[in-house]
């Protein structure tokens, strides 16, 4: 597996993003990754200003953040927005997770 290899967004994500007007807004959608939830670590996903550090990804006018200590457990995941009966929301499909919880917030590695 390649260390390297960044996150990425999709087209589906960046658009919800300029729906929701955040690049008009000077904020991006930071991804962040902390310890907790009921399989050891968990996604903290809120509209934020980018910071000394911080991975910028790029398109349609719109920014997804991601700081440098979160960064290695997000190598390779996709970040995507959905729409399902249970509601709209970004998720993160993380090729790290050993197992995740059946809310898609909470993961192990």
């Amino acid at each position: 597996m390649d260390l390297n290899l960044p996150p990425k967004v999709t087209d589906r994500a960046f658009a919800r993003l300029g729906e929701i007007g955040a690049g008009k807004d000077g904020k991006a959608l930071r991804v962040a990754v902390e310890g907790g939830g009921c399989s050891g670590f968990q996604y903290d996903i809120a509209l934020d200003e980018p910071g000394d550090g911080d991975l910028v990804l790029e398109g349609e006018g719109e920014r997804v953040i991601i700081d440098e200590v979160s960064l290695p457990f997000l190598t390779g995941a996709v970040i995507d927005f959905t729409e399902e009966l249970i509601g709209a929301r970004f998720v993160i499909d993380n090729p790290n997770a050993s197992s995740s919880c059946g809310c898609g917030t909470s993961f192990s590695m």
